[in-house]
């Protein structure tokens, strides 16, 4: 898998676990850091638990590719997933606001995902 297409895989997983405001950073050309980061938020920090066990689970389950290094899946305020071209952030609110990435990391340029539900909701049943 390329940068780009894990930094998609991560998305998407980050969105089955209803993550919130994922967006990618593209990072190539600032810093040798990352060519990508993908952060998202969870409503809490076992939300954001479980965003990241589901991330975790997929890459390694489904693509084949663990993460080199975790950090923070323990507290689950933030959780930090390396993929070497690709640094995951999974944040509460509170941290994310806290410390900012995508204003500290401004100049790069971004994208929003918003994925559709897999499944359709099913229809609302109301009493006559």
């Amino acid at each position: 898998m390329n940068p780009e297409e894990i930094a998609l895989a991560v998305a998407e997983l980050a969105s089955d676990r209803k993550a919130l405001n994922i967006v990618q950073l593209d990072l190539r050309g600032l810093t040798s850091v990352a060519d990508y980061f993908v952060i998202c938020t969870g409503r809490s920090d076992r939300q954001a638990r479980a965003i990241y066990e589901g991330i975790a689970l997929g890459m390694k389950g489904t693509h084949g590719f663990p993460a080199a290094r975790v950090d923070g899946a323990t507290e689950g305020n933030w959780i930090l997933m390396d993929y070497v071209d690709v640094i995951v952030h999974v944040f509460t609110q509170e941290m994310r606001d806290f410390y900012r990435l995508e204003q500290l990391w401004g100049e790069a340029p971004s994208k929003t995902f918003e994925f559709e539900d897999a499944e359709p909701a099913e229809p609302a049943i109301t009493a006559a």
